[in-house]
């Protein structure tokens, strides 16, 4: 079963695919000693707004993506965006021009991962290690999981069923002493997956 590259990817577009960085921690400000001090007033003047921010699991694949990605929709539905390279400029008769330079599920229930195919000149990729359960215990050489929660046992387990198939499972979706629904398991394209039940949920 192939592995995804767990290497961060960097823009290869920049302007046209980016991030946006979260501030720095600053720690609380102390209250002014004196109301009419000036100078806390001007500090406070220049405070930078609060923003939202995101954080979306992208997958690193090796000539995959495309076709994790339509899984991944066929599971958790929604919409699907695939840019291959030569759709931005790579000669089509090049090796990687029908690979995915940017890729992407969103779902209106919350889903969202991103993906993309290592070009062919990359290192060559980390080899797989296995994930097993033993006596209540996750032991795993990976450095990631992707987690998907629900509030509904049964909805979770529909989901679980789709996932599942051409899957390697960790351990059977089922109840366990602190959620009604827990499983693990890595799928078709190498990705661990774990789902379960928000605990207040039945």
């Amino acid at each position: 079963m192939p592995q995804p590259d767990t290497n961060c990817c960097e823009s290869w577009f920049p302007g046209r695919f980016h991030a946006t960085a979260a501030r720095p921690h600053r720690p609380p400000r102390a209250a002014p000693a004196n109301d009419n001090d000036n100078d806390n007033d001007n500090d406070n003047d220049n405070e930078e707004p609060r923003m939202a921010i995101s954080t979306t699991t992208h997958l690193n694949f090796r000539g995959d993506a495309r076709a994790a990605l339509e899984f991944y929709r066929s599971v958790f539905g929604g919409d699907l965006t695939a840019v291959a390279y030569g759709d931005l400029g790579m000669p089509k008769d090049l090796p990687d021009a029908d690979k995915v330079v940017f890729g992407q599920v969103t779902a209106d229930n919350g889903f969202r991962i991103m993906a993309y195919d290592v070009p062919g000149g990359a290192p060559a990729a980390a080899a797989p290690t296995a994930t097993t359960r033993d006596n209540g215990m996750t032991l795993t050489g990976e450095r990631f999981f992707v987690s998907v929660r629900g509030d509904s046992a049964d909805a979770v387990g529909a989901l679980w069923d789709r996932l599942a198939d051409g899957a390697q499972v960790v351990e059977k979706y089922g109840p366990s002493p602190w959620t009604p629904g827990f499983g693990m398991l890595t799928d078709r394209f190498g990705v661990t997956w774990i789902l379960d039940v928000a605990a207040h949920a039945g």
